[in-house]
């Protein structure tokens, strides 16, 4: 929650050549950024270049640095432009206010918290602190969350938060995000009453509260609002469209005294209405403002024209943007590669191998990236850079074993192998409410004493009431796995598919549906062996060399990224790979159930695509599972890209069977008897597929 103040770096005046430091574009909007101006800035466009130029020119035009506000999203952006600035006009640069909505927010919160009923010293809680006070909340309303599935305090943080930032209403937030918790409408409401009754009662904000009071002070307090309007006379803010709508009535009122308000973002680059984030409000700009300036900065110096090619192609196919294409500044590359594989195994054999033939041809690990639109997507090519010892980062989340839900379904395939594992049984008792620590000691004991997990259903236990429903509930998932069947995969779907694990994921997790895709991806996995014994040693093996690669590696160490593309806007690299580009995956199924969901999905593909500066790989599996394989369409965003675009990558399997699986070893090397990628008629590639020749594929295997 810091504020960036620029440091005098030099006594001496800097001389900026504007005109051959910037563009044409670039040097239209510092020269002519007065007024309400809305400039339109492409990926790769330069517009942390334009934003920081344009203060300069302010500066050295007149304007005193105390009455420059410039708003950023991350803390990160914001420290690139005052460094930025730092160096264009050194000490002559310091006073300019600059930072993230939400310390600027702090800091004149700071100045005026009296006039909103807060004392200056007021504190801010973090996240885990936002939970703990709602889990307070909670208890105090004595809201029965033992004897039925009620929203953990992390889920009703989320709804608030998210209501909070959307200005809807509880009951609208869960009609349309949270159906299942409709019926306890009334119980969230009055958490959330007693949750802003004792956030001022404590004289604490959290985030949301940030930004929501700095709003009421600017509205509601004519003085303040009045004397911080007047005293911002130019306000500017970067990544416009990511905007919410408590965030655009911010920028309203903190500019209209003197109407010097320069917004600078992409629409095609808009990807975040799950955080509240509004589109409209940089399409509804100019209605807004008439007479609003538009400046667009369409030349990418970042991408090659083939990148690019294929990137505006997708995006044009939006109705709800402003129709602008990016031009590419640098030289000639080869075509992006559409690549249809077999299976998520062979797309990740193929994206492992052109890694490491990258690698032998200069590019380095650190300048590779590999983009999915979800996390669980990840999961075969994981396996695959560990057995070939690739080193990676992963963002965007947790590497796979690490995720909290696959280790619940270890656990309970742990006990399905040894019924006396007791760390194993403290972990599957305790998902079930009223079984704490000590009930779970006390239970994981009589049972571990079995003979074996099916004894275990007809075991006689004494506790309590509470304990007896959370018991009977594990006894649930205990039936319903061993229903499913004998192998490791159909133990996982049971254990997966059992209501009450359902039930938990729904109340504990905002992101239910995503750890219920990553269960069912770790069942298709687990198809490869019908041997518990065998898998749960892979699993063990593999979820130790993950632990050791991401706990013990040398800081130094040159590593490859696996990225959601949620997480990889702002950053680039050389060579980049979007897996797992089917329907339904990416765009997202339920995209075609929500209004704008394609649009939204198409401009995470533009941003996709526009991570990459040399070499772009589009890759899809083309069925899914082992012992039953399900067809997998392409993207509809692959077929709105032209056939001369992209270059096929046709890929052969040879010997294509069911292979059992061996143990891992430690250095995790390939399998020596695995199916190899040959790239067709000796490596020549081929013309972008029709819909015939995707099933032509498909019966090749």
């Amino acid at each position: 929650m810091r504020d960036f103040v620029l440091s005098p770096q030099s006594s001496s005046k800097l001389e900026i050549d504007y005109e051959n430091d910037l563009n044409d574009q670039q040097l239209d909007v510092v020269k002519n950024g007065e007024g309400r101006t809305l400039v339109l800035a492409g990926a790769g466009s330069g517009k942390t270049r334009t934003i920081t130029y344009r203060v300069a020119w302010m500066l050295e035009h007149g304007v005193a640095p105390e009455n420059i506000l410039l708003l950023t999203f991350t803390n990160k952006a914001a420290k690139e432009m005052i460094s930025r600035l730092s160096g264009l006009l050194g000490p002559r640069a310091q006073g300019v206010w600059a930072g993230t909505f939400h310390s600027v927010a702090n800091r004149l919160l700071r100045r005026y918290a009296d006039k909103l009923g807060y004392d200056s010293r007021f504190s801010i809680l973090d996240q885990d602190d936002a939970r703990e006070l709602v889990r307070l909340c909670i208890k105090d309303l004595k809201i029965d969350t033992k004897n039925r599935r009620f929203p953990s305090p992390s889920v009703v943080r989320g709804i608030i938060s998210y209501q909070q930032n959307k200005q809807d209403s509880i009951a609208d937030v869960l009609e349309d995000r949270y159906n299942k918790f409709s019926p306890l409408r009334g119980e969230i409401d009055s958490v959330a009453d007693l949750y802003r009754t004792l956030k001022m009662t404590q004289n604490v904000m959290d985030f949301d509260d940030l930004l929501l009071n700095f709003r009421k002070l600017l509205s509601q307090d004519e003085e303040v609002g009045k004397q911080l309007s007047s005293m911002f006379q130019y306000v500017l803010v970067d990544e416009f469209q990511d905007t919410n709508k408590v965030q655009s009535q911010i920028v309203d009122l903190i500019s209209q005294t003197h109407k010097n308000l320069l917004v600078v973002g992409d629409d095609a680059q808009s990807i975040y209405s799950f955080r509240a984030a509004e589109i409209e409000n940089i399409l509804a700009f100019p209605k807004r403002y008439p007479g609003a300036k538009t400046f667009r900065l369409t030349k990418n110096y970042r991408s090659t024209p083939e990148i690019l090619e294929v990137a505006n192609q997708v995006i044009a196919r939006n109705t709800n943007q402003f129709k602008k294409e990016l031009e590419a500044v640098g030289r000639s590359g080869a075509r992006p590669s559409l690549v249809p594989a077999a299976n998520t195994g062979q797309e990740a054999q193929f994206i492992a191998d052109q890694v490491l033939q990258l690698r032998d041809q200069g590019v380095e690990l650190r300048e590779m990236a590999v983009l999915f639109r979800a996390s669980f997507h990840s999961q075969a090519l994981e396996f695959e850079l560990m057995k070939r010892d690739i080193p990676y980062e992963y963002r965007g989340g947790l590497k796979f074993f690490e995720r909290a839900h696959i280790k619940d379904a270890v656990a309970h395939l742990r006990l399905m192998n040894n019924v006396r594992d007791i760390m194993a049984w403290m972990r599957a008792l305790r998902l079930h409410p009223g079984i704490g620590l000590v009930t779970a000691q006390k239970i994981a004991t009589s049972a571990s004493a079995c003979q074996n997990i099916e004894d275990v259903l007809m075991l006689p236990l004494k506790t309590g009431k509470r304990a007896a429903a959370g018991w009977q509930g594990f006894l649930r998932v205990l039936r319903e796995m061993l229903e499913a069947g004998g192998t490791p995969s159909e133990f996982i779907r049971g254990f997966a598919g059992s209501e009450d694990y359902q039930d938990y994921l729904e109340n504990e997790y905002p992101n239910a549906s995503e750890r219920k895709e990553d269960l069912e991806q770790f069942a298709t996995f687990a198809e490869q062996t019908d041997d518990i014994g065998e898998f749960l040693d892979y699993v063990s093996l593999t979820a130790e060399y993950g632990a050791e690669r991401g706990g013990k590696e040398k800081v130094n160490e040159e590593r490859m990224v696996l990225s959601t593309v949620h997480q990889s806007k702002g950053l680039e690299w050389d060579a980049v790979f979007v897996m797992h580009l089917n329907e339904g995956s990416f765009p997202h199924g339920r995209a075609f159930s929500e209004k704008g969901g394609v649009q939204e999905e198409r401009r995470l593909f533009y941003v996709a695509a526009t991570r990459a500066r040399k070499h772009l790989f589009l890759t899809y599996p083309l069925t899914a599972g082992y012992d039953t394989l399900e067809m997998k369409q392409p993207s509809t965003f692959l077929g709105e890209i032209s056939s001369h675009a992209t270059e096929e990558v046709r890929l052969q399997r040879s010997g294509y069977r069911r292979q059992p699986m061996r143990r891992p070893t430690s250095s995790f090397s390939a399998y020596d008897d695995g199916p190899t990628i040959v790239l067709d008629k000796d490596g020549e590639r081929v013309s972008k597929p029709s819909p015939s020749s995707f099933l032509r594929g498909v019966d090749e295997l």
